[in-house]
């Protein structure tokens, strides 16, 4: 019980309704891949780790039905935005990264959200926008298109088995998890009427357990699972998207939607200390991050510093701040503009930049202003060792707090990460690759990795929580790579995050020792704390050929297996 009474500090902070649930979660979660008495996680055939019960459940239902890791992670991430819609869903977009046994590179399927041809730019340069502008915030969804490009080429169920999960879920009700139950604590979220009537029952929010059903969802659910992604972008529902989005602004029209494609992306991929990393390019920002962190240090390097020591955290920082800079300054849709990853990821450059940090000195980072939240990872593992890691977003809480009111899709907000120019100028920008454009992807903060050794799995991994993903992702695959921290040790310590905006430099989570932050102080480090409950980490990690699966407490996550 050790591992639990390291998340005390969590439970202690959260509303008393959510105690229970959040002590079943966290037990739950922790109890399925706890070190057996040899030090090692209880091998598994199959393993999934999500942010909900669930989604999880679900996983490993599909697997069970003689799915692959891709059909279960398809009908996982749809049931995600049933019993997760603050999160995901059918109006958001995705990122995967899939690993099939035997072959040396990874697939990425890019299936974000993008600029509508007639995007107005000069709408989105005035946010944040009030409430009947927000259409202009909503992007084409890309989940249906992608999620269906992946059960196309890599799965073997039908597709119609595929929605039958979430279509159920939706249709005879799903617990409120304590993580949507905090984010009901949104006051705006019941001005928009089909979000009301789900979730606030007598004008009130629901509470942790309450069981919610969502018929409208279900018979749209039903219609893609029978037509394919044609319900979604053609006919009647496209139709509802476009009504619903002008009702508030927005200019998304009927051939933006029949002119969404899913589209795969070369990885990029770092070599280090005998591992292969497997991550995201263009237009994720968060593929950078890692890249540039592991081409400036050396295991050596890292065991110098120290694990969790504050030596190693502003090191760190001052490389993740280096990063966010070229994020801003450099990366925006490579359709649209040249992002020349080799160059940004060239060892002279980074070399001279590491000669630029020291341990007794901060660098500064200007104030940006960009936010992204609402998002959910989940990672999977079949008896075949085929691996996905995957991470769905609608951006913000609940997206643009717009629903489709006859077929309850909850629609993104995902044009809202779009570079503000005034942002991009106080980097001192020369040009503007972020910029909202017609067609173009926004970049995101979103890292799904996969780590390979000698060609097999050895971790997967991916998180939520807006601009923390990359960081956060960063320092855990920090702490297995460098540390061999287990997925549970690596997701009971604390981390940091390097904030965009504000007063301070560094931002620990309030479990955080508290000579940590004095050391960081003296560093030069403007420290300030948070809790720990907006992002989190989902692990699956490999001893050999066993499989052992984390999920993170902080958004009280699952992790389970198809053992008995």
């Amino acid at each position: 019980m050790c591992i639990v009474r390291k998340y005390n500090a969590f439970a202690s902070s959260l509303p008393k309704f959510t105690f229970s649930i959040f002590t079943a979660s966290v037990i739950g979660a922790l109890a399925l891949a706890v070190p057996t008495a040899q030090g090692r996680s209880a091998a598994a055939p199959g393993a999934v780790a999500s942010e909900n019960l669930v989604v999880s459940q679900t996983a490993i239902e599909v697997l069970k039905r003689g799915g692959n890791a891709i059909d279960a992670a398809i009908s996982a991430a749809l049931s995600a935005g049933v019993a997760s819609p603050s999160s995901s869903g059918l109006g958001g977009g995705a990122f995967a990264v899939v690993h099939r046994a035997g072959e040396r590179t990874p697939m990425i399927l890019d299936f974000r959200e993008e600029a509508p041809e007639r995007v107005d730019a000069a709408a989105l340069e005035r946010r944040p926008l009030p409430w009947n502008e927000r259409g202009h915030l909503v992007g084409v969804p890309g989940e249906a298109r992608g999620l269906w490009e992946l059960s196309r080429r890599f799965g073997k169920l039908p597709w119609a088995e595929l929605t039958k999960p979430a279509e159920r879920r939706a249709r005879l009700g799903f617990p409120v998890n304590a993580h949507l139950a905090r984010a009901l604590g949104s006051s705006e979220l019941a001005q928009e009427p089909s979000l009301a009537a789900l979730f606030f029952p007598k004008g009130r929010a629901a509470l942790a357990g309450s069981l919610i059903k969502n018929p409208k969802l279900a018979r749209t659910l039903q219609r893609l699972g029978a037509e394919g992604p044609a319900a979604i972008y053609d006919g009647v529902i496209a139709s509802e998207i476009v009504a619903t989005v002008a009702s508030a602004g927005g200019t998304l029209a009927l051939s933006d939607l029949a002119q969404y494609r899913a589209k795969e992306r070369t990885p990029i991929k770092v070599q280090w200390e005998g591992y292969e990393i497997f991550t995201m390019p263009p237009p994720s920002a968060g593929g950078l991050l890692v890249a540039q962190t592991f081409g400036s240090l050396t295991k050596q390097e890292l065991n110098n510093l120290g694990y969790q020591s504050g030596a190693l955290s502003h090191w760190l920082a001052e490389h993740f701040r280096a990063s966010l800079v070229d994020r801003f300054r450099e990366v925006g849709d490579p359709e649209v503009v040249n992002v020349d990853v080799a160059a940004l990821t060239e060892p002279a450059r980074l070399a001279a930049r590491k000669r630029r940090i020291a341990l007794d000195r901060t660098h500064s980072l200007p104030l940006l202003s960009q936010e992204e939240h609402g998002t959910h990872h989940l990672v999977v593992t079949d008896t075949a060792g085929n691996v996905i890691s995957l991470t769905t977003t609608v951006n913000r809480g609940f997206g643009a707090k717009l629903v489709t009111p006859q077929t309850g899709i909850v629609l993104n907000d995902q044009l809202d990460d779009f570079t503000l120019r005034r942002d991009a100028d106080a980097l001192g920008a020369t040009r503007y690759p972020n910029a909202p454009r017609p067609r173009a992807r926004p970049t995101s903060s979103m890292t799904p990795t996969i780590v390979l050794r000698d060609g097999k799995p050895v971790l997967a991994l991916g998180g939520s929580g807006g601009m923390t993903i990359s960081s956060n992702v960063t320092q855990l695959l920090v702490g297995r790579l460098g540390f061999s921290k287990t997925p549970e040790e690596l997701l009971s310590a604390p981390r940091f995050f390097v904030p965009y905006r504000g007063p301070f430099t560094l931002m620990l989570e309030d479990t955080s020792a508290p000579n940590l932050r004095e050391d960081l102080a003296r560093r030069g480090e403007r420290v300030s704390t948070m809790p720990p409950g907006g992002s989190a980490v989902q692990i699956i990690a490999w001893d050999g050929d066993k499989p052992s699966a984390a999920a993170d407490p902080r958004k009280f996550g699952s992790a389970l297996t198809t053992a008995p």
